[in-house]
């Protein structure tokens, strides 16, 4: 049975091209500094959002116009399948990402749970084989179900702890099981909203304790992907520990779990942490720790986590600039952690959400790497930065220098060289003339 039989397999058909179910830059084919697009991009569908969002929000119920969604709830875990794979296929994603329970639902206790979780797992694997799309990550909801009100790893009641931890064993050998190259960790409620009944050190410490623990198990079970831990600052906490990429770094380090975690970062936690994307890119790939990204964005007139597409021509350059500068993302990929708004209820605008996403994140690569080709924005920081090349700079930047001999080096010179402007306006029309 076809759940979209109005829609072809996208095809890339130019910018000349107005057929709204079309590319119009996004060619897979196509190469960028030595990569396919496909395999530069490698482009995830949100399992949650495309298909169990609802459009559901604070002020009323559900849109959405979900034609496959009746039944027997268990039964439609397994309808849902064959839903998601024909539209990834159609829209020639190669790559999807899920939480356990977005694929299949909870049973009466954790035997019937897992049992569920298992019986779906091997549907979905069937149609990765048939499709070839593959599993970028999985990862466990241990923030939706009311057990977890406290947090999950870093709850108070010790048996919620525990079961979280029996959750994300099976959500692990799962992942390992469908080829999953990744392995995410989002602390939902992983945080406080009031210090007043909070043992903030306790709590970081029961969260080490369990990401060594999840470290162990995959060293036990083979599993080779890479673990990711995704920054949000708040919401639906008031603080949550993994507040933005430098915390999360700090987090990695004071607990010895640096060698095994990288990071998946996303835009709209970015923003919500008071940054920007291209700050958060930029600080984890200097550390070597840019695993993955979820690509969405923000309104910025609305203070909370809107999970829009991304279509800011700017934002995708700004990413790009940092993908490419650290040769590509994998084997994290793009994964469109979107949703369509709960005004745009009918099935068809789940592909031209993703189809627009795609296209604008291959313009942003495009102009990206013309500015990389041409270099000026690179010269520019070097120049900017000269003063460290030799003389006294070097002798900072190699350690060699002292507060003693640098203050004799001020005290011999007398008036230090004068600062250089740092000419922003010109940069950011530089970048202009590139779009």
């Amino acid at each position: 049975m076809a759940y979209f039989p109005e829609v072809p397999k996208i095809p890339f058909e130019g910018p000349k091209s107005r057929n709204p179910l079309a590319f119009k830059h996004y060619n897979p084919d196509e190469q960028l500094e030595g990569q396919s697009m496909k395999s530069l991009f490698r482009f995830a569908v949100a399992y949650w959002h495309t298909f169990r969002g609802t459009g559901s929000d604070p002020f009323g119920p559900g849109t959405m116009s979900r034609p496959w969604e009746e039944g027997d709830r268990h039964a439609m875990d397994l309808k849902r399948v064959d839903v998601a794979f024909e539209f990834m296929d159609k829209l020639g994603a190669p790559f999807y990402c899920f939480h356990d329970r977005d694929v299949s639902g909870e049973g009466d206790d954790l035997k019937e749970t897992n049992a569920l979780f298992d019986k779906v797992a091997a549907k979905l694997k069937e149609k990765q084989e048939e499709t070839g799309i593959k599993l970028l990550w999985g990862t466990a909801n241990l923030f939706s179900h009311p057990r977890f009100l406290h947090g999950a790893a870093t709850s108070c009641n010790a048996d919620v702890f525990a079961y979280a931890a029996a959750q994300v064993k099976k959500a692990m050998e799962i992942t390992q099981q469908l080829g999953g190259e990744n392995y995410v960790f989002w602390g939902g409620r992983e945080g406080y909203q009031n210090l007043y009944n909070t043992d903030m050190k306790r709590e970081l410490d029961h969260l080490a304790k369990f990401m060594h623990m999840a470290v162990d198990h995959a060293k036990q079970i083979g599993f080779k992907g890479t673990f990711l831990f995704e920054p949000k600052p708040k919401e639906p906490t008031k603080h949550q520990y993994d507040f933005d990429a430098a915390a999360c770094c700090n987090f990695l380090r004071a607990y010895g779990l640096w060698d095994h975690v990288k990071l998946n970062i996303e835009t709209n936690h970015a923003t919500l942490a008071g940054h920007t994307m291209h700050h958060e890119l930029a600080y984890s790939s200097m550390q070597d720790k840019l695993g993955s990204i979820d690509a969405n964005t923000g309104d910025l007139l609305l203070g909370w986590d809107t999970d829009q597409f991304p279509t800011d021509i700017y934002l995708t350059t700004q990413c790009m600039l940092v993908i490419l500068g650290q040769k590509g993302i994998g084997p994290g990929g793009v994964n469109f952690d979107a949703k369509v708004r709960r005004e745009s209820f009918e099935p068809i605008d789940l592909f031209y959400a993703h189809i627009g996403a795609m296209d604008t994140f291959a313009r942003g690569a495009k102009i990206a790497a013309a500015i990389r080709k041409e270099g000026r924005l690179a010269e520019f920081v070097k120049q900017r930065y000269s003063s460290y090349d030799s003389g006294i700079g070097a002798d900072i930047e190699k350690g060699t220098a002292s507060f003693e001999t640098l203050s004799k080096y001020v005290l011999d010179k007398g008036q230090i060289a004068p600062n250089q402007s740092g000419r922003q306006e010109w940069l950011e029309n530089l970048v202009n003339e590139y779009l």
